[in-house]
């Protein structure tokens, strides 16, 4: 069988072409901010001079003065927007890859800058026309909306000719049904995906090229293959005779940092939350997908950010106090960091006032406990690596209170499983990893029903039973029994 020849791209060396998609993607980043930012100056002043000409409204106050427009808001607005959309993931691609994504994330980072706008109004400028501020607030909708879809088209169009990819698809199986699915993934090369090549069992296929691509190895090394290959997107196209085997692929690619993807066939994934999608004209099951579907996930992340804004204004004074308390307590920064494992298994940065001394981590080992199966309990009352600040903003939880940042960042939601540490989710079980199907939280159900003195093993069992159960409800819920616990100290230390 003749071989495809490879794109040019192949040939290009895998850190050159990363390094080119980075640039390309940061420039393309900032080119977006700096338009939204012009576009909602220009929206602003459109609404402007077309509210006169409304057919609705007055333009006089409530003392029958004429309502006046005050020339700093062309500051304030572009402002308020810039730090909103920054906080709210609208530049992330991982975020915003497809276009029902993207105009979800702007829509609502556009609420909530004109939530923060409305406030600021209503204290600093009683005067401005409200009919002139709703005017505004629909035309950044549908002028930003329509400038994203915009951009959109045009990507698509120029992407046939451009040779740098998104996100690169590892195939399992190299069967007729993987190639199929290899086929479409060609296909789709104007979405930014780019076909790294395939796993497979059968000897006889090791070291060919299908399309242009290889077979890297059989699927023991599905880990290595994805971190040597930067994959992000697996589809797994294994023949139905093959079923014990992908169960054991899905159990292990669960803890990797991609999305998966199964071609469905007769056999039983019920014991998975799943959502079947369309891709190329053939059915989809994604078992990487949020076990709360993008409504709720909308509404979830529209309540994080007003609620965390108005927690953090209301506890800056608070946190302003802790930080002095710190730094004369004993030295070292105010604010501790450390990767934790989020939603899908990604890492990042999370943030707590530093409650112990700057030689913690050194001495870990010393005050790690078991249960007497081997579970990691964790925690010791008698901890003597906590300051004097530390122990009591431990015990009110007010170390915490950083991580409304993270919320804020969208790395994390106010409920939620609790982020974990990377070498506690390295002794996972693989039923306790579906933990990290849903945004980490900074309480959840496990927090509310005895917080540190279960095992680890019985906090991941409250965390599926939050899972299956989720509702905005329930969200409220754990967050009113937190401010029990909190009070009661249940579990604190």
């Amino acid at each position: 069988m003749a071989m495809p020849t490879p794109i040019p791209l192949g040939a290009l060396p895998l850190q050159r072409r990363r390094a080119m998609l980075k640039r390309f993607g940061t420039n393309f980043a900032v080119f977006l901010f700096l338009s939204d930012l012009v576009l909602t100056t220009l929206l602003l002043h459109l609404a402007r001079l077309v509210r006169p000409h409304l057919p609705w409204g007055l333009n006089v106050g409530a003392r029958g003065e004429l309502l006046h427009f005050s020339p700093a808001l062309y500051l304030i607005v572009p402002t308020i927007w810039a730090l909103t959309f920054l906080f709210s993931s609208v530049y992330d691609p991982e975020r915003t890859l497809r276009w029902v994504d993207d105009v979800q994330t702007v829509a609502v980072a556009i609420g909530m800058a004109t939530l923060v706008f409305a406030g600021l109004a209503y204290f600093f400028y009683r005067d401005l026309s409200r009919y002139l501020f709703v005017t505004f607030f629909v035309f950044d909708e549908v002028g930003l909306i329509a400038w994203r879809l915009f951009l959109r088209g045009i990507i698509r169009l120029r992407r046939a000719r451009w040779p740098h990819p998104v996100r690169r698809v590892l195939v399992v199986g190299a069967g007729k049904v993987g190639l199929d699915v290899a086929r479409q993934i060609e296909a789709y090369r104007w979405a930014g995906l780019e076909l790294a090549g395939f796993l497979d069992d059968d000897p006889d296929k090791r070291n060919r090229h299908f399309l242009g691509r290889p077979v890297l190895g059989g699927l023991e090394r599905v880990a290595e293959v994805v971190k040597q290959h930067h994959i992000d997107e697996i589809v797994i196209a294994l023949p139905l005779r093959a079923h014990k085997r992908m169960v054991d692929l899905i159990l292990t690619v669960q803890r990797l940092p991609v999305s998966v993807r199964v071609v469905p066939d007769l056999f039983d994934l019920a014991f998975f939350r799943a959502t079947v999608e369309e891709f190329g004209g053939m059915p989809l099951i994604g078992l990487r997908d949020p076990a709360i579907d993008e409504f709720q996930r909308l509404v979830k992340r529209l309540f994080d950010l007003v609620f965390a804004s108005i927690f953090l204004v209301l506890a800056a004074p608070v946190m302003a106090a802790i930080a002095i308390a710190i730094k004369l307590d004993s030295p070292g920064p105010v604010i501790f960091k450390q990767q934790r494992v989020g939603e899908g298994g990604k890492l990042f940065t999370f943030y707590k006032f530093r409650s112990m001394y700057m030689d913690a981590e050194e001495r870990l080992q010393e005050v790690i406990h078991y249960t007497d199966d081997g579970k990691v309990l964790f925690k010791r009352r008698d901890d003597p690596r906590v300051t004097r600040v530390g122990r009591f903003i431990r015990a009110t939880s007010l170390d915490e209170l950083p991580q409304l940042f993270n919320v804020l960042k969208g790395d994390m939601s106010l409920v939620g499983p609790r982020p974990e540490l990377p070498w506690l989710v390295d002794r996972y079980e693989p039923w306790q990893l579906r933990r990290f199907a849903v945004p980490q939280g900074i309480t959840g159900w496990w927090q509310v029903n005895g917080r540190s003195n279960k095992p680890m093993h019985l906090h991941t069992e409250d965390d599926l039973y939050y899972i299956q159960h989720y509702s905005l409800w329930l969200d409220i819920k754990i967050l009113w029994m937190t401010i029990g616990a909190v009070l009661r100290r249940v579990g604190a230390f």
